[in-house]
């Protein structure tokens, strides 16, 4: 059974940083891609980010020229460095791995507060 942890979430005031981790219990070289996706109260869950094997990324609209996904193969973690955070960045973020056979794996999410 494949594991995704994350960590990193917190309390930030606005126009603050974090950087989420998503620590995987397995080699991520088998996700072909990988996302980070969030979802506030009362709203669904959307993608926030994603990154390939090959390393290609793609971002929300909303998240372009702040956030930053990246993977680390060797330490098996993928990241996201949120900058210059707004107050609708609000939300639980998930980490999710999916592998060439389309399975998916979820992680338990991470709180992400943006307030003064």
């Amino acid at each position: 059974q494949v594991q995704l942890v994350e960590s990193g979430g917190g309390l930030v005031q606005p126009g603050g940083s974090l950087r989420l981790s998503c620590a995987a219990s397995r080699n991520i070289r088998s996700f072909y891609s990988m996302g980070w996706y969030r979802q506030a109260p009362g709203k669904q869950r959307e993608l926030v980010a994603s990154i390939t094997s090959g390393s290609s990324t793609m971002y929300a609209d909303s998240v372009k020229g702040r956030f930053t996904i990246s993977r680390d193969n060797a330490a098996n973690t993928m990241y996201l460095q949120m900058n210059t955070l707004k107050p609708e960045d609000t939300a639980v973020y998930y980490c999710k791995g999916r592998t060439l056979n389309w399975e998916d794996y979820w992680g338990q999410g991470t709180q992400v507060t943006v307030s003064s």
